[in-house]
Formats: C-alpha cells, sequence, structure tokens
C-alpha cells in the first residue's frame, strides 16, 4: 500500500509539473513574452525634454511628467516630395532645427548598415532625401547644424544645407577591399566596436576621418546559396561567395592614418602621427577648441593606450596621455570615452578595477572621479559645473547594476533603489533621468527619477508580462556561489524544474558563454535566452535543472579575476565549467551521470573545450558557432588576450582540434554558412579532425545564415534542436 501511495503521490507531481507546462518555443520565438520597452530616448538640449520615437513618429516629453508637450517629426504630416510611411532611428541635429530620418537600413556587419536618409526641416516641417545618389552610411551633423557627412562605397561626402543640400565628395580613392574613408574595416569595426571614423572640428570648418589602406590584407571568402527567406535569385543556377578582408591572428592588418579636410580651400593634409606601423587608432574625437582633436591609439598588443592632440591644420600631433595596462586593454575606455568644454573622462584598469579619471585637454590628470573595490561598468556623464560624476557600477555586488553618482570630494550616492540591474539616461543638465531597472524575477521597469534618484514618473512596468509569468507558475531563478577544489568562488544562476521535488534527481544543462570580461550570471531580466531566460524556463518545465556559471576571465571581478586567462584562452575557464559540474554533480536532487553544457560563439569554443577537458562529467554538448582554433580568428580580438602565434604557439596549440580525441559525451555542433564573424570554416576543420579521432558528432548546417543564426523559422528551428538533444541524451 506504501509503494502504491507513493506512486500515487509520483503521479500527481508529474502531472502538476504538466500542467504547470505552459511555455512553448514557438510562442518565445514569435515574441508572445517579450518585454516593452521606451525606444529611441535622446535628451534634448534644454535640459527639461527628452525626444522618444515609435516608428512613424518623435515626440517631445517632458523630463518631469513623461507626458508628450510636442510632436518634432511624424510621418503623416512631414511635407515635401518624398513619402516616408516609417523610420527606424533618427539623429537630432545640435541646434534641433533639423532631424535626420533613417528608413531602409540593411545591416552590413555588426555595427554598420546602410540606409536612405532624410532631412527634416523642424520648422518647416518639410523632408527631403540626404542624397539621391545611393544609399548612406553613419551620417553626422556639422556642431552648427548647417552640415552633414556620411560615407558612400568607402568615400566621404558632405551636402551642405544651406546652399540646397549641395553635395561635395570629399575623398575619390575608395575602394573596396582596398582604400576605406570614414568608417572602419572589418576587424576594427568589430572589435573596437565602432561605425563611423570621422568628426567635424568646432568650428565645422574642417572634416577629419580615418583612412584605412586594407590592400595588403588577405582575403577570405564563403559561398552564398539560393537558400530561402529570403531567396537569393542570381545563384540559383550556381553558387556565388562573398569575399572582403579579414586578417586572421599574426596576419597583416590594415595600415591607418588620420586626414582632415578644409571645408572652405578643399584642402587635403595627413595628421603627422607617430602610430606603431602595427598599431590602430580606435577613436577620433573632436574637442571644444577648433584646433585640437585627440586621438587614441595602441600598440598591437593593445596593452598601451596614447591620447595625442591633433591639430589639423599644421597636422603636428602631440602626445598627452599614455596609460600603460598590463596584460592588456579592454574596449571599455573607448566605448565611454567622454569629451567636455575644456577636458574629457576616460576609462582605465589601472588601478586593478575600471574607474574614471578627468583629465584636461593639455593631458594633465585632475583627479580620479571614481575608486573602490568595485568596476564601474557605464559613464553616463561628467558634469564640470557641479563636479559630479554619473555612472554605474558593481558597488552592491558583480552580479548588480547600480546607478551612482560620485560629487566633486569623492562622496557616493547611489540613487537607483531597486536591488538588479539598473541604467540609465540622463537630462544634458542632469537634473533627471530614464531608470531602467530589471532583476531576474521582475520584467523591465522604466521610470523617471530627479537628480536625487526620486520616482517623478513611471513610463514602462510591463504588469501584463509580469502576471503572466506569475499566473503560468513558471520557473524561477535562484542565484547561487560555491566553491571549486582550487578555492576560487564562482557565481551562477538555477533554474528549477516545475513541481520541484528535492528527493529526485533530474538532469542538468549548463548554459555559458565564458569570454574575457564577458558576464551571464546578473540579476537581470534579459540574462538568459530568448529573452527573460524563456529558453531556460521552458526547459526547466521540461523537467531540466538549468544552471549558468561564470567562471575565471568573466567581468564584473576586477582585473585580477578577468585577465588570469591571458595566453592561454580556454584552459582555465573549461576547468572552471568542468568544476560546475563536479559540484552539482554533488547536489542530492542532480543525476550527475547527465549533465549537459552548450554555449554560442565564444560559448561554443568553450563547450569544446569543456567536453574535451580530460574528466568525463557531460554526457552531451551543443556547441553553436564555435571557435575552435584561434589561429582561425581575427587579429585583434585574439591578439589582445593571446599575443600572435608566433609569440604564443603553446597557448595557440591547446585547441578543440588538438583535444578532439578527448572529447567525451554527445556532440551536436551548429554552424551558419556565411558567418562572417566566426567562419564556418572552424566547424568544418573540427569535424575533419573529429572524423580523424573516429568520435561520433552530429551537425547541423544553417544555410545562408550569420554569427546570430537567425531569420524566418530559423531562430526557432535552432532552440527546437538544442531542446530536443538534450531531451534525447539526457534523459
Amino acid at each position: 500500500m506504501h509503494r502504491i501511495a507513493v506512486l500515487i503521490a509520483a503521479a500527481l507531481t508529474l502531472l502538476g509539473t504538466a500542467r504547470a507546462a505552459t511555455l512553448t518555443l514557438e510562442a518565445i520565438a514569435s515574441g508572445t513574452y517579450a518585454a516593452r520597452g521606451v525606444h529611441g530616448v535622446r535628451p534634448l538640449a534644454d535640459g527639461e525634454h527628452y525626444a522618444q520615437m515609435d516608428g512613424r513618429r518623435i515626440v517631445a516629453h517632458s523630463f518631469r511628467t513623461g507626458e508628450p508637450t510636442s510632436v518634432l517629426f511624424d510621418v503623416a504630416t512631414a511635407r515635401g516630395d518624398v513619402e516616408v510611411e516609417s523610420f527606424t532611428d533618427y539623429i537630432v541635429s545640435p541646434d534641433e532645427r533639423r532631424i535626420l530620418i533613417q528608413t531602409h537600413r540593411t545591416p552590413i556587419y555588426c555595427h554598420s548598415a546602410t540606409a536612405e536618409w532624410y532631412v527634416y526641416d523642424v520648422r518647416n516641417q518639410t523632408l527631403a532625401p540626404l542624397s539621391t545618389a545611393g544609399p548612406q552610411e553613419v551620417p553626422a551633423f556639422s556642431p552648427d547644424g548647417n552640415m552633414i557627412a556620411f560615407v558612400r562605397q568607402n568615400n566621404l561626402f558632405l551636402v551642405e544645407l544651406l546652399y540646397g543640400n549641395a553635395e561635395v565628395q570629399v575623398t575619390k580613392d575608395g575602394q573596396a577591399g582596398s582604400i576605406i574613408n570614414g568608417k572602419p574595416d572589418w576587424v576594427n569595426e568589430e572589435e573596437f566596436s565602432f561605425a563611423r571614423a570621422f568628426c567635424f572640428t568646432a568650428d565645422a570648418t574642417m572634416l577629419c576621418w580615418l583612412r584605412y589602406d586594407e590592400t595588403a590584407v588577405r582575403q577570405f571568402s564563403f559561398p552564398l546559396y539560393r537558400g530561402m527567406a529570403p531567396v537569393l535569385e542570381e545563384y540559383a543556377d550556381y553558387p556565388g561567395s562573398y569575399t572582403y578582408k579579414y586578417p586572421i591572428a599574426g596576419e597583416q592588418n590594415s595600415s591607418v592614418s588620420v586626414c582632415t579636410y578644409d571645408i572652405k580651400s578643399h584642402a587635403t593634409r595627413r595628421l603627422k602621427l607617430p602610430l606603431d606601423d602595427d598599431g590602430y587608432v580606435t577613436r577620433l574625437v573632436a574637442t571644444s577648441d577648433a584646433e585640437r582633436l585627440l586621438v587614441l591609439t595602441q600598440n598591437r598588443h593593445q596593452d598601451r593606450l596614447d591620447i595625442y592632440a591633433a591639430n589639423p591644420r599644421s597636422t603636428e600631433c602631440k602626445l598627452i596621455v599614455r596609460d600603460q595596462v598590463e596584460p592588456y586593454i579592454t574596449e571599455e575606455p573607448y566605448r565611454h570615452f567622454h569629451v567636455f568644454d575644456q577636458g574629457f573622462v576616460m576609462m582605465s584598469e589601472r588601478s586593478g578595477y575600471n574607474h574614471l579619471y578627468l583629465y584636461d585637454l593639455n593631458g594633465t590628470l585632475r583627479r580620479q572621479l571614481t575608486s573602490g573595490d568595485y568596476v564601474v561598468t557605464d559613464f553616463y556623464g561628467y558634469d564640470p559645473k557641479s563636479g559630479n560624476t554619473y555612472y554605474a557600477s558593481t558597488a552592491d555586488g558583480p552580479q548588480y547594476r547600480t546607478v551612482c553618482r560620485a560629487d566633486a570630494r569623492g562622496n557616493v550616492t547611489r540613487l537607483s533603489d531597486g536591488r538588479g540591474s539598473n541604467s540609465a539616461v540622463f537630462s544634458a543638465n542632469f537634473k533627471w533621468y530614464v531608470n531602467t531597472y530589471s532583476s531576474l524575477t521582475t520584467p523591465p521597469v522604466v521610470t523617471l527619477r530627479d537628480a536625487k534618484g526620486k520616482l517623478m514618473a513611471t513610463l514602462e512596468d510591463n504588469a501584463d508580462l509580469r502576471r503572466r509569468v506569475q499566473e503560468a507558475h513558471m520557473p524561477q531563478a535562484e542565484l547561487f556561489s560555491f566553491q571549486t577544489h582550487d578555492g576560487v568562488t564562482l557565481n551562477g544562476y538555477m533554474y528549477k524544474p516545475a513541481g520541484f521535488d528535492a528527493s529526485r534527481r533530474y538532469p542538468v544543462v549548463m548554459f555559458q558563454y565564458s569570454g574575457p570580461g564577458s558576464q551571464q550570471v546578473l540579476d537581470a531580466w534579459n540574462t538568459g535566452n530568448m529573452g527573460g531566460a524563456m529558453f531556460e524556463r521552458y526547459m526547466a518545465e521540461q523537467g531540466f535543472i538549468m544552471v549558468c556559471v561564470d567562471g575565471r576571465g568573466t567581468g564584473g571581478r576586477g582585473a585580477a579575476f578577468e585577465k588570469q586567462t591571458y595566453l592561454h584562452l580556454g584552459q582555465t575557464e573549461a576547468r572552471d565549467q568542468v568544476e560546475t559540474a563536479l559540484y552539482l554533480g554533488s547536489l542530492p536532487y542532480v543525476d550527475k551521470e547527465h549533465i549537459g553544457i552548450w554555449g554560442w560563439s565564444y560559448g561554443g569554443y568553450m563547450t569544446l573545450m569543456s567536453m574535451m577537458e580530460g574528466r568525463p562529467v557531460f554526457a552531451a554538448g551543443v556547441a553553436v558557432a564555435p571557435v575552435t582554433n584561434y589561429r582561425f580568428y581575427d587579429s585583434i580580438y585574439t591578439e589582445r588576450y593571446m599575443r600572435t602565434p608566433k609569440e604564443n604557439a603553446a597557448g595557440y596549440a591547446d585547441n578543440p582540434m588538438s583535444r578532439a580525441s578527448h572529447l567525451h559525451g554527445a556532440l551536436l555542433l551548429c554552424h551558419g554558412t556565411a558567418d562572417d564573424n566566426v567562419h564556418y570554416r572552424n566547424t568544418a576543420e573540427l569535424t575533419e579532425a573529429l572524423v580523424q579521432a573516429d568520435k561520433p558528432f552530429h551537425q547541423i548546417v544553417y544555410t545562408n545564415r550569420n554569427h546570430s543564426i537567425y531569420g524566418a523559422r530559423t531562430r526557432l528551428h535552432i532552440y527546437s534542436s538544442i531542446a530536443r538533444w538534450f531531451e534525447r541524451e539526457l534523459r
């Protein structure tokens, strides 16, 4: 009788779990559980208003109340000889008299795109094409708002709005595969995270830009097929190919120079920049001084950041700041470099933690703006009038993001009040800000706050989504920490199955990324996969424990934790994922014989390295778009962490291809054939290594898909395939 009662109780538990299973991958992929946001927010110059777009209108709102105060642009009322049904982005001129409207955006690479841009005159409500000679890239207004520069087909152009939108071609040497003006080449765009490589001087008399010569960079090609959704009819009979310049580790990069153009005299000059032959120019920034540009450069080892003050007319350059940080400098100093009147703020890890430093335009360090054993993750602005600095940090712990203000004496005030993840957009005068808060259990809540953090209005609370998640009794995340056998404390999150019973043993699926400086374990709604960790919740409803752990090399914990993987990418990180599996296997409710691991990109690489680490803890794994040998990957990213293959042969030699014979567990490989970032070559070469090692594996190839593997039903297919793989191999 007791045995029957136990069986009945177990059946009722399973029935309850089945009834609780409300998620479907189709619903998740279609956006049913997508969180709403407040998009296209741009602070306006008066400090009291911000602009916001909805795809058809741009509306000015009060920072105090959030209420609309005026319509800045409306496709329905714009006058002119052109018709625009909707738009995808906009740029407001410095004087706010004109707005650039983006339509028909076509992505090129990660940050770049072509588009049809239109110039809207706010006062007379007229709309006109920026150019009629073809799509444009990265347009920007001059400081006086009377000119717009843009790039087309590797050349720079200038449109003079006061002269009937007269278009002037500034450069004529741009050529595909050879010379690029005003925008970065592939590798600089991808790894230094920028798409526009030009600026005007403060007096709008000169245009300055980076010129890349990629003639000596070797080409890479991948095939293109007819495919479906979209169909490429030109390849219906014979496949085509895409060819571009892609420098792999240790190979020749583009040479870069800085050029200037006198708009009145049309004279073109080249700066006398003392750049290493193999060095990088990571940013070109105008200052409030028309005779002073700031040129940020790096050596090829990327452990030295030099800032030059350059005169665009005399072409003379003077080194004003040198930041030497071992063993390498991350991308953060470039993403958050901020110039204000008579000075600039830069990030540096010189103290062992990422912090902010204030300089004048002569390069004199005025003071360190933030300090402490925490990481500044975002920089929102510096107010020279008050001396206040606004930023986000890990002051509450590496899993959290807090919006803070540091005053002129270094006293810190926490402005955000919700423990989780906060981000901000401040008004021009720093009196107000838009705060976006979320946590693992709370979808994004967007509010208006005053300078002290006081709540003024709620713009979006995603109450409907929060209610649906609660009513569906979806599995909820738990943050946890544990100590490895190496004595290292690692942080993670876990989703337990619906109807969790601690007396049962469950299979586990571990997800991770693990790349240098990355973080997956955050108390934020967008943690995990498919928004709100819906894929993790779906899998938990199917009876899996879903886990993610950030190992050594990841961010949020300072340079010592992050940079210990230098010169041997993948080794320490894989050890920590194996240690995670061993820890999980020690828990009474985990089936240690059925633990899986998966990841995308670096996470795919780490999946392979972990399954081949030597300790057979993983029964199955899925590697999506993985690097399989860092000799195949791009120069800037790889050398930042590994130096060149010639300098670090041993580090490069330890990779999934060399470890192929140590593979343990059922492996599924997924890759897109048109991946311009991590080439399909990686998977192709690994499969050969696995064949020769007599190791079984499965593979899914996604035709014409790039690194993100999306489009039509593609994203649904890949997540369904991952789910089926673990269902098959871990039950």
